[in-house]
């Protein structure tokens, strides 16, 4: 059933000992009489290839002069009858029935157009529009031509020539080209030339084009999701990202679609069915891993949290297996870390802030404004806000002093007895230096009873070597007390020799060294490979905690080529508790700082409640470094951008002051 040279990736396979008389036996005696007896149809037809379903359709008719279709239309009912019907018609029938009800009626369905034009192969878009004529007796470009308009037209009409390059030799200089005319058709023109966009990401091959994006993230400093979003709009925008998702991996792209036909309240039925049906004998063993790579939780569990019934039955059948018990790596996954953690290492990102130096900067002139504020009954947060949130830290110092010369009062106290709450809390953050204010939070992560665990990875694992040295300085000036020690004597075990050795602050700063790589990468393989709990975290210490970035981006590479497992998810397989989350910090501010922190960011205020203090401490100390990079990566994992978040799930003057160190809705 694969292609030739190729393992096969589906989750259904050819039924062994087959026969097709036998089977629209079956099928017929679980139909007739009163009732039908489902568990019987799902069992018989999930446990058959599409190639086998088409044989029982004709053996059915042959024996009872009856479609089997209608009848098991007639018999089953609801979403389950959906899925039972989708598996009995061949791929391309089945793809043009989801079509065709998406442009039938009023208003089109542009997301399955999307998902359907975007991730098929030339073969399949040509087996698809010989069945849409076939079987509607009309022209699938001219349906879709008259019910969609703009570039998204031009698009899908591209994409339904099936004309994609499929030539896997590549020219360097035509991907240099197609790299710096994507450039100039976006970023750099005023307006967007959208043929361009059109012209590359509709023709060339799924290999040139990997490579053209590569190459578009070295020259631009972005990935090249980030500018389609930023240039295009609409569907058009929708479809074009779908399509470099596909190029980029087709069964992460599903994954994608998979995981967010059932995250939150409702679940989108035909989505789940359409792509349940279509994957199940192309690449579903591939969806599978990936999912539970991006999203920590198999595909067969958000199933079978999500459905029910007959219908939970039918799709686990096709989903085939629970990785969370099978434990089990794929191919797939593998290379979409690889070509992550390459991405990973050749990309120059320039960090930037949200709040910059303000211009004509007058320190006195801010002390007045804020004291005023604050005079006579009643405060005006408003000003407060304004001045405190459009400074930078240093600025802040300067008014500080200023403040205390002129009228010989204590700003930080004025603050302190004016504010109140979250709002309080966020405008006395931004008066300390982000030493100060990091030495503060990881103080209030060991005093009293408990700990918390996860302020003291977040900022230890986070910061570099002069930001280390800055804080233990601060934090002995302001405790009189050591930061190692307080460390030392609130944890215990590998999670405090993880604390103690970061605290250090001694990671190398110097570039790759490859041959290293590979030793260490090594050495971590064979411990993932050993039962010796010991010698696994004292080896993953010994090198994540003191390896510099760029090389432990390359050791994390080699891993991937030496186990077929992405480093993460060794972790998560491998160690539990603190120790877990303390490496699986590191390994993500590694892979990508930015993205680590959106990710923070969007768990601080998702669900019910919203978690303050980590919103707040990300917020203040990011706001100056990297905070502008992390609404990039935000809008980029979540679909939404983290001002509307924040705007949302927050209110009052703490939102107000939250929204200006956000800097601009994205």
């Amino acid at each position: 059933m694969a292609p030739k040279g190729k393992v096969y990736r589906g989750s259904v396979k050819d039924f062994p000992g087959f026969n097709a008389s036998q089977d629209a036996d079956a099928l017929y005696n679980a139909m007739k009489g009163f009732g039908s007896d489902k568990d019987a149809i799902l069992d018989l037809i999930t446990s058959r290839s599409n190639k086998q379903r088409v044989e029982i359709c004709q053996a059915y008719k042959s024996q009872y002069g009856k479609d089997l279709i209608a009848d098991l239309k007639y018999e089953l009912t609801g979403k389950f009858e959906r899925l039972i019907v989708s598996l009995m018609r061949p791929p391309a029938y089945s793809d043009a029935k989801e079509i065709k009800d998406a442009i039938a009626g009023i208003g089109t369905d542009e997301k399955c157009l999307i998902e359907i034009l975007a991730s098929r192969t030339n073969q399949e878009i040509h087996d698809l529009v010989a069945a849409y004529k076939d079987a509607y007796e009309r022209d699938l470009e001219a349906d879709v031509v008259g019910d969609t308009s703009g570039h998204f037209k031009k698009m899908l009409v591209v994409l339904l020539q099936g004309a994609r390059e499929e030539d896997d030799v590549v020219s360097e200089d035509l991907v240099e080209q197609d790299a710096k005319d994507l450039l100039e058709a976006g970023e750099l023109k005023w307006g967007t030339d959208e043929a361009q966009f059109i012209y590359i990401l509709g023709r060339r091959s799924k290999q040139h084009l990997r490579m053209v994006f590569d190459e578009y993230l070295k020259i631009s400093g972005k990935p090249i999701e980030r500018s389609i979003r930023a240039e295009l709009s609409g569907d058009f925008e929708k479809l074009m990202l779908a399509v470099v998702k596909c190029v980029r991996s087709t069964a992460e792209y599903f994954a994608e679609r998979l995981y967010k036909a059932m995250k939150g309240l409702g679940t989108r039925d035909n989505t789940l069915i359409r792509i349940m049906v279509s994957r199940s004998e192309i690449d579903m063993l591939d969806i599978r891993e990936v999912f539970r790579t991006k999203y920590d939780k198999s595909l067969h569990n958000m199933i079978k949290e999500d459905t029910s019934g007959e219908y939970k039955k039918a799709l686990l059948k096709l989903c085939g297996g629970d990785d969370d018990a099978a434990g089990e790596f794929f191919p797939e996954a593998a290379q979409v870390a690889y070509r992550m953690w390459e991405l990973s290492a050749v990309a120059k990102v320039e960090l930037r802030g949200t709040v910059q130096p303000a211009s004509n900067f007058n320190d006195d002139g801010d002390a007045q404004v804020l004291r005023k504020a604050m005079k006579g009954l009643g405060t005006d947060e408003g000003a407060i806000i304004e001045v405190l949130t459009q400074r930078s830290n240093a600025q802040r110092q300067q008014i500080l002093k200023a403040y205390k010369a002129h009228y010989g009062r204590d700003l930080l106290a004025d603050l302190k007895s004016e504010l109140s709450g979250s709002l309080a809390k966020l405008i006395l953050g931004l008066m300390l230096t982000p030493a100060q204010y990091d030495a503060k939070q990881l103080r209030k992560a060991v005093e009293g009873a408990g700990t918390d665990e996860s302020t003291l990875i977040e900022i230890m694992a986070t910061r570099n070597n002069q930001e280390i040295a800055a804080i233990n300085e601060a934090y002995q000036q302001a405790y009189h007390k050591s930061l190692e020690d307080d460390l030392s004597s609130d944890t215990s075990g590998h999670f405090k020799r993880i604390l103690v050795s970061l605290a250090l602050g001694n990671r190398d700063e110097g570039p790759e060294n490859l041959t290293q790589a590979h030793e260490d990468a090594k050495k971590l393989a064979d411990v993932a490979s050993n039962d010796s709990s010991d010698s696994l975290e004292t080896r993953f210490l010994s090198i994540l905690c003191t390896r510099s970035y760029p090389h432990l981006r390359r050791v994390f590479q080699e891993f991937v080529k030496m186990t077929n497992h992405d480093v993460e998810h060794a972790i998560r397989k491998r160690m539990s508790g603190d120790v877990r989350d303390a490496f699986v910090a590191i390994v993500r501010s590694v892979k990508n700082k930015p993205a680590f922190f959106a990710d923070k960011l969007y768990k601080s205020m998702k669900g019910a409640g919203t978690d303050e203090r980590t919103l707040t401490r990300i917020m203040i100390s990011r706001s100056e470094i990297d905070l502008l990079n992390i609404r990039g990566e935000f809008i980029d994992l979540f679909d939404k951008s983290l001002y509307h978040m924040i705007e949302k799930d927050t209110s009052g003057d703490y939102c107000k002051a939250l929204l200006a160190l956000c800097g601009g809705d994205d």
